[in-house]
């Protein structure tokens, strides 16, 4: 008998305190990280006299699209987005273009000082990018590329191309040789093979490695403030820091609020319409077997 009435206490003793503990740390973690987006989309929304309130008011008592409107009415907000994306696009493919044959070649073909390349790569990789502002500068200036597009894409493709040939390296060394061997049996060259074989199975290493360059281009902000000083060819990140009130004073909150969201809207709707991509390109070959 006394055994049976020690059960429900050693029971009661081994409560699972994860079951509780866990979603409320996620939970913690979630508004975190969200508190800043949310306060930028709540700001957005809020007429001037609650942004300006003491002391804060965190939901607008009446919402307004004053600060939207705003953008495209007194600036040139259209072409800002215009810009932001021909350059992220023009640049991300290019770097694909570039980086995926190069990825190919370093890891089906021996080439002479191979680990040389692979670490003048790698190191290329590891370099901040803003060490390269002055000479990038000097090279904008003799060959007057200053208000030109290509003062913005050929960087950023430079600079995200050894990050793509490094990830689609390691893609394209987890791929079977044999498939290859048999492509070639069928008479097809290494061109023909790679973009009919080889490519087509990376394919979520493709998007994971084009939409990083693609963010990576998007939020880029020295180069682009110093490359482009016409008013037409800024993009959003530029834009959006030099936005000004009506005087010298006033910053407008609202404003810059609903120029943040705007621009980060696409690349959350970009990663929300591959993420399926993006998860099966981060874990590939991450199981074996």
């Amino acid at each position: 008998m006394a055994i049976a009435q020690n059960q429900p206490t050693q029971e009661a003793s081994t409560f699972n305190w994860r079951k509780i503990v866990l979603p409320i740390s996620v939970f913690l973690v979630v508004v975190f990280f969200m508190g800043p987006v949310l306060w930028q989309v709540l700001t957005s929304f809020k007429v001037n006299a609650d942004i300006s309130a003491v002391p804060s008011i965190y939901f607008p008592t009446q919402l307004t699209l004053e600060h939207y409107q705003s953008l495209f009415i007194r600036r040139p907000f259209t072409s800002y987005i215009f810009n932001s994306a021909f350059v992220s696009l023009t640049s991300t493919v290019l770097a694909l273009a570039l980086g995926a044959p190069a990825a190919y070649a370093l890891t089906r073909m021996r080439l002479p000082g191979e680990n040389i390349i692979l670490a003048a790569v790698l190191i290329v990789t590891l370099f901040p990018a803003v060490l390269l502002f002055l000479g990038l500068l000097e090279v904008v200036r003799v060959t007057h590329l200053g208000n030109n597009y290509l003062a913005l894409i050929l960087p950023y493709t430079a600079i995200n191309l050894p990050l793509t040939i490094l990830v689609m390296r390691s893609f394209f060394q987890k791929l079977p040789k044999d498939l290859e061997d048999s492509a070639r049996v069928d008479g097809y060259n290494t061109v023909q093979m790679l973009i009919k074989i080889v490519l087509p199975m990376t394919l979520p290493a493709l998007v994971t490695t084009g939409i990083l360059t693609f963010i990576s281009a998007w939020n880029e902000f020295i180069f682009a403030l110093t490359f482009i000083t016409r008013e037409s060819m800024k993009t959003i990140p530029v834009a959006t820091a030099q936005l000004s009130g009506a005087s010298a004073f006033e910053i407008p909150y609202g404003p810059i609020a609903a120029a943040t969201v705007l621009g980060t809207l696409p690349l959350v709707v970009l990663v929300l319409l591959f993420q399926r991509k993006i998860v099966q390109g981060l874990t590939a070959g991450a199981v074996k077997g």
